[in-house]
């Protein structure tokens, strides 16, 4: 027997076992819909009697190399798509509301425009005139981008198919509707429906598209996840407002690496690209101090130093806090775990700050030795000397796990002047001259060579 339909709210997603009027999860009236199942498998019976049509099948050394990109004149941006816009691709760019998602699409079409393309900017929350108002005030005012104001998906796709774009930017995927779908714009269906056609579109058409997403409050880009599995590429622009740096990180991409990153710094006249990201990181670090460390890491294939800072405090509170800016909240609780059970060294009654200067969001688990070197630092009030650097995997049972691409890492450091580095003993030489390299195996001998002056 056949699979019955199911029934989905067409503003939250939620699926139902019948129909209801107002939908259970986001109390909304008249939004759910029935929706049919797949068939059951390729019968006579299950496809309604009628066969399908061959499909066209071609060997793979036969299949001509893939064309050159289209390169945004932005070498960050680059760096983060893999080379350049790939042909016949889709990217997805989210980010929270004012971080720089529309300025920083505007300067790549301006550049791409220059470079004798074809752009078409698409927007559905701005007016032509504020798009231009912008562009004036970044220096962009001549450049030969053309223009739309739209929100529907038929006319925007009827305008793309006469023109035959090399690159066109949907701004705003959430303001796109489809007049064939019963549902306000930026709802699940319609932002599902619509991504699937431009995305389609695009690829038939051999055209760049990219798509501008708004996130939820959880960090998101909101709408249906099957959206991120519908583009070839997904790119989240990420920082603090009160930050002037700018991360773009690739998150999915099928045309290069994931986990790039772009670094750009906001300026008065727009998005400024940062070549040598570790020294700007590290610019305004003053003199060494009680929880300051500097901390080697890996952002895709990019070598990064960044501070990280600790500050610990006797608590007034039965319950002590444990604040973090930039790292992950369970990993501090690892190591503050381990701290205690491996190297009995307790931070019960004290409250706990920990930030990574800069505004930069650190997921390289690598990090954890850096953080137990700061928070040690901070707890004893003993500075580390200024030309050293940290980083090390902390596994549960305190050892020190190796971590990759040790030697870009100590190459970094070395540029930026650092001559002293502490790092997981893992075996394999990493002689360079010019630096003291000195190698752990536990967490215990780690603090006990740096810290046992307490």
């Amino acid at each position: 027997m056949g699979k019955s339909a199911s029934y989905i709210c067409t503003s939250c997603g939620a699926k139902h076992a019948r129909w209801n009027g107002q939908c259970d999860v986001c109390k909304e009236w008249n939004t759910i819909i029935r929706e049919a199942p797949l068939s059951a498998g390729p019968t006579s019976r299950s496809l309604g009697g009628r066969r399908g049509n061959s499909i066209d099948l071609t060997s793979l050394s036969s299949i001509e190399d893939p064309p050159e990109r289209n390169l945004t004149g932005m070498t960050e941006l680059d760096r983060v798509l893999g080379g350049g816009l790939a042909l016949a691709s889709a990217t997805l760019v989210g980010g929270d509301p004012g971080i720089g998602k529309s300025t920083l699409l505007l300067q790549a079409a301006a550049h791409c425009a220059r470079n004798e393309k074809n752009v078409i900017y698409v927007s559905g929350e701005e007016a032509s005139s504020q798009i231009r108002l912008r562009a004036s005030r970044l220096g962009l005012g001549n450049a030969s981008v053309r223009l739309a104001n739209a929100t529907s998906l038929r006319d925007i796709l009827a305008t793309l198919d006469a023109e035959r774009p090399d690159l066109v930017i949907i701004d705003s995927i959430q303001t796109i509707w489809l007049d064939n779908i019963e549902a306000a714009p930026g709802s699940l269906s319609q932002v599902r429906a619509s991504a699937h056609e431009l995305v389609d579109f695009a690829k038939r058409k051999c055209i760049s598209a990219v798509l501008v997403g708004h996130v939820t409050k959880e960090g998101l880009i909101a709408g249906p996840r099957v959206v991120e599995h519908m583009v070839d590429t997904v790119l989240y622009f990420e920082g603090e407002r009160g930050h002037q740096f700018r991360i773009l990180r690739s998150v999915k991409n099928r045309y290069g690496p994931i986990d790039e990153i772009g670094i750009f710094e906001m300026t008065a006249i727009g998005l400024e690209e940062v070549s040598n990201p570790s020294e700007l990181f590290l610019s305004g670090r003053a003199k060494p101090a009680p929880g300051s460390v500097v901390f080697a890491g890996m952002e895709g294939s990019r070598p990064l130093l960044v501070e990280i800072q600790a500050l610990v405090a006797r608590s007034p509170l039965s319950q002590p806090r444990r604040t973090v800016l930039g790292l992950d909240q369970a990993r501090l609780a690892m190591i503050l775990a381990v701290l205690e059970s491996r190297c009995g060294i307790s931070f019960a009654g004290l409250d706990v700050f920990l930030n990574v200067a800069g505004g930069l969001k650190i997921t390289d688990p690598s990090a954890d030795l850096a953080v137990a070197a700061a928070l040690m630092s901070a707890r004893d009030g003993k500075s580390l000397e200024a030309d050293t650097v940290v980083f090390g995997e902390i596994s549960l049972s305190g050892a020190l796990r190796p971590v990759p691409q040790v030697e870009k890492r100590l190459k970094e450091s070395k540029k930026l002047g650092f001559t002293c580095l502490h790092i997981p003993a893992d075996g394999k030489r990493s002689d360079i001259k010019g630096i003291t390299v000195e190698k752990h195996g536990d967490l215990g001998g780690f603090v006990a060579g740096k810290f046992e002056e307490r």
